[in-house]
């Protein structure tokens, strides 16, 4: 089922990439909400087996309507799917993301978008203490083979407060702490697609049980929930 969903929502937007305007949607809308609602379904599927291995306590399935008030693109709609899933807090931290995308632009990603300021200082305060744990998971070969290297913006040098020579340098100055997978079209496509995003989403869970650790506790190890 998924597999003819799937292929209906990437050939709708690729239709879409060439006629993106609100005559030409509006004119299609009906195959695009009946395509919305059995990829809602797909999602709705994700965050089921999701909650048999994590606790997720939210999925946000985006719109198609693009905000363009402070963009120089101005074309009103966009040409994919994007859908987070929220692992409960304040215990569990981190996040699970899902897109949907023509032209083999679709891909999953986990861990920190925009972490708050508080959350940035105490991931970076531990990895100046000690960057053995994080090394260690982030090096597993099955883990690395899955999801390969940090992406994410950073600082150029040091984050005001710690040395551009420290030992952990190079994970001090991220940002963000992302880990992306890409997909094909003819992978997505793929009978066993939604199976590898399970699977890819699993082996993420060294990392969220390191990271919800640390997030949770002060440089002490005392716990920051009552």
């Amino acid at each position: 089922m998924s597999t003819s969903v799937l292929k209906s929502a990437l050939d709708f937007f690729k239709k879409l990439e060439k006629n993106n305007n609100r005559d030409w949607f509006n004119e299609n809308k009906p195959e695009f909400k009946a395509i919305e609602t059995e990829v809602k379904a797909i999602y709705n599927s994700v965050l089921e087996t999701l909650n048999t291995h994590d606790d997720i306590d939210k999925l946000k399935i985006f719109r198609i309507y693009r905000d363009v008030r402070f963009s120089k693109n101005k074309l009103p709609y966009k040409t994919h799917f994007g859908g987070s899933f929220h692992r409960t807090k304040p215990k569990l931290r981190g996040g699970y993301y899902l897109h949907i995308q023509p032209n083999n632009e679709s891909f999953i990603a986990t861990g920190f978008w925009e972490p708050a300021k508080e959350d940035l200082l105490r991931i970076r305060k531990e990895f100046e203490m000690d960057d053995t744990e994080i090394r260690k998971i982030i090096s597993n070969k099955k883990f690395k083979n899955i999801w390969g290297d940090f992406v994410g913006d950073e600082v150029k040098t040091a984050p005001k407060g710690f040395s551009k020579e420290h030992k952990a340098i190079d994970l001090i100055k991220k940002k963000q702490y992302i880990f992306v997978k890409k997909y094909t079209d003819k992978e997505v496509l793929s009978p066993d697609f939604i199976n590898d995003v399970n699977a890819s989403f699993k082996a993420i869970r060294p990392y969220f049980d390191y990271m919800s650790d640390v997030l949770t506790t002060d440089l002490n190890g005392v716990s920051l929930i009552e």
